[in-house]
């Protein structure tokens, strides 16, 4: 992501809601959220990739008996009865979707029952296969909202909010929590809730994400020849949850199972490991060796796809230009709810860039930041 370069604004923007804003907490933009899914350390991972299914989720944290574990990054991530304070439970790590996806692709082999098998290992065993599970973070609820803000725009992409708390507010994230409950507070949730108060951001919604240096032009990208089983291997080594899917040429001869640059390319499609979460478990290992294309047209003609309000990739493009305002941008990633959006030129529509949840993130904080208080 560049460097943001935010200006001083007139006196006008500098408004009484804006500090009302501030004065938000963590529990203000979880109180509507509604339990916490998780799966025991001793579900396999098909129980696991029904559990994400079954919930619309791409990521669950994983609960095992206090005691015998030390949690991802040395967390001790506590679970505690309400009454006696005992604790109940150790979240050990965050399990992703592309976690699920990389242990499955990595050294796949076309032997009968292999799929099977990789799908009744325990999901502890494929802890850490991608580097966001390697890390799992709690914030406390008083946490102000600038400071959620910060811990978000660092690509951390989730944290547990411990549900009642009395501890006054704590700048960054804890390894260290015993609650009786938490919730997930996710970069979506946070930019939903900014989104509700898009009236205390007049002065940065109608603002280019050029201007604001939102956009990250550095993106890497496969061909829409490459085969779903190398896409997935390409994101695991990169620790991408997505990537552009650009047209193939002839002109130019590349390796169709390597990551290539797809900058002034064009843009057809994305393939991201939240599209395998609508795919049957049982339809899975027969589509590995589909095209990317072709397995996003067999996807959205899903009933399970259509239910999920998912979107055919190829065919509604999620894109903006570097001149767009950021209130389009928000609009676009809350209302397709993606996480990033395409930038591509104006003249040819070819790829220019990228916007994520963590840039604009970073953007509006660095603003608000910048704001007389």
């Amino acid at each position: 992501m560049q460097a943001t370069r935010i200006d001083q604004k007139s006196p006008e923007f500098h408004t009484p809601q804006l500090q009302r804003l501030r004065e938000k907490k963590a529990r203000d933009v979880t109180t509507e959220k509604r339990r916490l899914v998780e799966v025991p350390y001793t579900a396999s991972l098909a129980d696991t990739m029904n559990a994400l299914m079954a919930n619309r989720i791409s990521a669950v944290p994983v609960a095992a008996p206090p005691g015998h574990w030390i949690g991802a990054g040395g967390s001790m991530i506590m679970e505690s009865d309400k009454q006696t304070g005992a604790a109940r439970k150790h979240y050990i790590g965050m399990v992703t979707l592309l976690d699920v996806l990389s242990h499955i692709a990595v050294n796949h082999v076309d032997r009968t029952g292999e799929f099977e098998r990789k799908m009744q290992v325990p999901v502890s065993s494929i802890i850490g296969h991608c580097l966001e599970s390697l890390s799992l973070w709690t914030l406390n609820s008083n946490t102000s909202i600038l400071d959620c803000m910060e811990v978000l725009s660092k690509g951390i992409h989730r944290v547990l909010v411990p549900v009642d708390s009395n501890t006054e507010n704590v700048a960054g994230v804890e390894l260290v929590e015993f609650a009786h409950s938490y919730r997930m507070l996710t970069q979506m949730d946070l930019l939903k809730f900014l989104k509700a108060h898009e009236s205390e951001l007049k002065g940065i919604m109608g603002r280019r994400v050029r201007e604001l240096g939102s956009v990250s032009d550095i993106v890497f990208g496969v061909t829409d020849q490459t085969k779903v089983i190398d896409a997935i291997k390409c994101m695991n080594m990169a620790s991408l949850n997505a990537v552009p899917v650009i047209e193939a040429t002839m002109d130019i001869e590349e390796d169709r199972s390597q990551l290539i640059n797809g900058k002034d390319r064009k843009l057809v499609g994305t393939f991201s490991s939240t599209d395998l979460r609508v795919c049957p478990i049982s339809q899975l290992e027969s589509c590995l060796h589909l095209n990317i294309v072709d397995f996003i047209q067999k996807l959205a003609e899903s009933p399970l796809h259509e239910a999920c309000n998912m979107k055919n990739s190829t065919k509604e493009l999620i894109t903006c230009h570097p001149e767009s305002p950021l209130q389009e941008v928000l609009d676009k990633v809350i209302n397709n709810h993606v996480h990033r959006v395409w930038v591509v030129d104006e003249q040819q529509g070819k790829l220019a860039g990228l916007i994520s949840l963590t840039d604009i993130i970073h953007t509006i904080r660095t603003w608000i930041l910048s704001e007389p208080t």
